[in-house]
């Protein structure tokens, strides 16, 4: 489990470098340098997330994958929007986060799926 919880990790690091990050650094390029640049990086996202998703469904379901992947994303996230976005940390990423810890109770109360 936790080779994919570090693949996800790493997976959406890049996810949110392709998303984002080009708000920050490309905004005089035209649009489709930024797309092609961002698709190559989401390129090495899938290259992680895929295999993630494969060794985690050995021991989860879909459902608990997707909310362990949305409870890494938003920590990613909030990561990236204090540190390289230079954005505050809000009150929000609280109460979202909050509402996935919610989503993983739910999710895992019966334990993991396939084990």
């Amino acid at each position: 489990m936790f080779k994919t919880i570090a693949l996800l990790s790493m997976s959406n690091l890049f996810m949110t470098f392709a998303w984002y990050g080009h708000l920050k650094t490309m905004n005089s390029r035209p649009i489709i340098v930024v797309i092609l640049v961002s698709w190559g990086i989401a390129f090495f996202e899938y290259t992680l997330q895929v295999p993630a998703n494969r060794i985690g469904y050995q021991y989860c379901d879909i459902g608990q994958l997707k909310v362990i992947q949305e409870i890494i994303a938003m920590s990613v996230f909030a990561g990236f929007a204090y540190f390289y976005m230079r954005q505050p940390l809000r009150l929000d990423y609280l109460w979202a986060m909050l509402c996935l810890v919610g989503a993983a109770y739910f999710m895992f109360r019966g334990g993991l799926a396939h084990t």
